[in-house]
C-alpha cells in the first residue's frame, strides 16, 4: 500500500537545521526540568512511601480526602482521583512515611520485650521472660520472637503496646505462637495503611469509608533509591548496546545518530511526564525501554535503505541520498506508526491509572521514534560522514571529476568534498 506517490522525493534535509533546533531545545528543557522546577513526579517505586487506592461508597471531593489525612497524622498527602466506571469515588492516596520501622524504635521494641536489657531493668526483665531472638519483617509490619520457655503472650502484648507509635492489630490471636517447638512468637502490628485507613474512618465515617482498601502497596526509601538507579541504568546499558549493534551491522559513523536519537526520544518522554507531571515510575521506565527498541528498529530501516541506494546512487550527495531512502520508506513508516499509534491510542482513551500513562509515554515515544529517525538520526550521520569522513559516503559526479579519481564503493574514504 502506498500513501505517498511512487518516485516522489521529498527534500527533508532542506528544513533539518529547524526541527534539529527543536529537538536540541526540547531536550535541554527536559534534562532541565529533571533537576529544576517542575522537578519529576516520582511514583511510590523510586521515592518510597505508602500507597493505598481506596474505592469510597458515596461521593466526595479530593480536598476532603486530602484534609483527613492530614488530621490523621500524615505529612503532604498526595490524593489522585482515579477514573474508573465501576468505582466512580475511586481515589490514590500515597503519603511519604513506610511501615518499616527506623533503627531508633526498633531499638526501643528490643529494650521492652527485654531483648536488650537497659540498665537498671533487671528487675523489670528477669532471665525468664527474655527473648533470645528478635526479628523484624521487611515490610515492618511483624515481629518474630523466640523464648527458651513458653512466652506469656498478655506480657508481651502489653510490653509492644507501650511503644509509642507501634500499634497491635486487634485480634485474639495476636500475638500469637506460630511454633511451639522453638517457643516462637509472631506480634502483628498495624501497617501505615491500617492506620491510615482507620484514622479516615474515624474522620470521614464508617458509611463513607470501606472496611478494605482496593490495594496497599509500600516501598521503603533506599529500596526505592536503589530503583530509580537500577532503572537508569537499565536504559543506560541498552542504548550502549543498541549503539554497538549498528556500529556492527552497518559502520561507525551510523552509530552516533542511532544512539543520540534513542537519548531524544527517552528524553521527550520524560519532558513530556515532567511537564504534565505524570507520575514516573517502573511503568515509565518499561515504557521508555520499549520506545528505544521500537525507535531503533525504524532506524535501522532507514539506515539500511540509506546503505542501499549509497551503492546504487554513485553521483548523488548524501544529503539526496538521504532525500531518497527517507521518501522510499515513508509510506512503510507511517502506515507501521499509524497501526502501531491506534492501538495504543484505545489504551489511552480508555485505560486508566498506570495503564493510561503507560499508553501515553508510549504515545509520545513513537512519535518522537518516528520523526527522529529522520530528522536526528540521519542529519547527524550525513554531518560525522562529511565533517569526519571527507564526505567518502556521498562524493558527487562533479566532486570525484574534480579530485581526478573514480567512483569508489562506499565506505572508503576518498578525497571527494560534498
Amino acid at each position: 500500500m502506498e500513501l505517498f506517490r511512487h518516485g516522489k522525493v521529498y527534500d527533508f534535509m532542506a528544513i533539518r537545521a529547524y526541527w534539529i533546533s527543536f529537538s536540541l531545545l526540547a531536550v535541554v528543557v527536559s534534562f532541565i526540568s529533571v533537576l529544576w522546577e517542575p522537578k519529576p513526579n516520582y511514583g511510590t517505586d523510586f521515592k518510597g512511601g505508602t500507597e493505598v487506592e481506596v474505592a469510597f461508597t458515596k461521593g466526595i471531593e479530593a480536598g476532603d480526602v486530602r484534609s483527613a489525612v492530614k488530621r490523621v497524622g500524615f505529612n503532604d498527602p498526595d490524593i489522585v482521583s482515579v477514573t474508573d466506571p465501576a468505582n466512580p469515588n475511586r481515589f490514590l492516596i500515597r503519603v511519604q512515611e513506610t511501615s518499616a520501622l527506623p533503627e531508633e524504635k526498633r531499638a526501643e521494641i528490643q529494650n521492652v520485650l527485654c531483648y536488650t536489657v537497659p540498665a537498671g531493668a533487671e528487675d523489670r526483665c528477669p532471665l525468664a521472660v527474655r527473648p533470645t531472638e528478635v526479628k523484624f519483617s521487611p515490610g515492618g509490619d511483624k515481629i518474630f520472637v523466640r523464648y527458651e520457655q513458653d512466652p506469656d503472650l498478655k506480657r508481651i502484648a502489653d510490653e509492644a503496646h507501650s511503644v509509642a507509635g507501634v500499634e497491635l492489630r486487634p485480634s485474639p490471636t495476636n500475638p500469637q505462637i506460630v511454633s511451639p517447638r522453638d517457643h516462637k512468637v509472631e506480634i502483628q502490628l498495624k501497617s501505615k495503611g491500617d492506620q491510615l485507613m482507620d484514622g479516615l474512618r474515624r474522620e470521614l465515617g464508617a458509611d463513607t469509608v470501606p472496611e478494605n482498601p482496593l490495594r496497599v502497596e509500600w516501598v521503603g526509601p533506599k529500596a526505592g533509591k536503589q530503583l530509580r538507579d537500577a532503572a537508569v541504568k537499565s536504559v543506560a546499558i541498552a542504548i550502549v548496546f543498541i549503539m554497538a549493534y549498528v556500529a556492527f551491522r552497518f559502520d561507525l559513523r551510523f552509530a552516533p545518530g542511532g544512539v543520540v536519537a534513542l537519548v531524544h526520544d527517552a528524553m521527550m518522554v520524560i519532558g513530556v511526564f515532567v511537564l504534565f507531571q505524570k507520575e514516573i515510575s517502573l511503568s515509565t521506565i518499561a515504557a521508555v525501554l520499549t520506545i528505544v527498541g521500537y525507535s531503533i528498529n525504524d532506524t535501522v530501516v532507514v539506515y539500511d535503505r540509506i546503505r542501499e541506494n549509497l551503492g546504487k546512487h554513485r553521483g548523488k550527495t548524501f544529503a539526496q541520498i538521504i532525500n531518497l531512502s527517507v521518501s522510499e520508506t515513508l509510506s512503510r513508516t507511517v502506515l507501521t506508526s499509524g497501526a502501531t499509534l491506534l492501538s495504543i491510542l484505545a489504551f489511552f482513551v480508555w485505560g486508566t491509572g498506570v495503564i493510561k500513562d503507560f499508553a501515553l509515554a508510549l504515545l509520545v515515544g513513537i512519535v518522537a521514534g518516528t520523526y527522529s529517525s529522520i530528522y536526528v538520526a540521519a542529519p547527524l550521520t550525513e554531518w560525522i560522514d562529511r565533517r569526519f569522513f571527507g564526505g567518502a559516503a556521498g562524493g558527487g559526479a562533479a566532486a570525484r571529476k574534480a579530485a581526478g579519481s573514480p567512483a569508489r564503493a562506499p565506505g572508503k574514504k576518498t578525497a571527494a568534498v560534498v
